[in-house]
């Protein structure tokens, strides 16, 4: 926080039980728990991360996202360059 306030960005939180206030971030967040968090059991931090570097890269790089023309993330970005 401190940090924002230092550059000048001001912060806004949603309203708590108002998830639609930010609904980019709460689909990733609900795709994330499904396809990835709910997944496994962990039993290390490093696990766990490993797993996400993984799931993330793939989400990027070899999942189709509807929202964007059925393209992955990482061929949208090559066309925009």
């Amino acid at each position: 926080m401190a940090r924002a306030q230092k550059h000048g960005v001001r912060i806004e939180y949603i309203q708590p039980g108002k998830p639609q206030q930010n609904a980019y971030i709460e689909r990733y967040n609900r795709t994330v728990r499904g396809e990835w968090l709910g997944q496994y059991i962990f039993e290390t931090i490093e696990e766990a991360q490993e797993q996400a570097t993984e799931w993330l890269w793939t989400y990027n790089n070899e999942r189709p996202n509807m929202a964007i023309g059925g393209i992955t993330p990482a061929m949208k970005l090559k066309m925009a360059a």
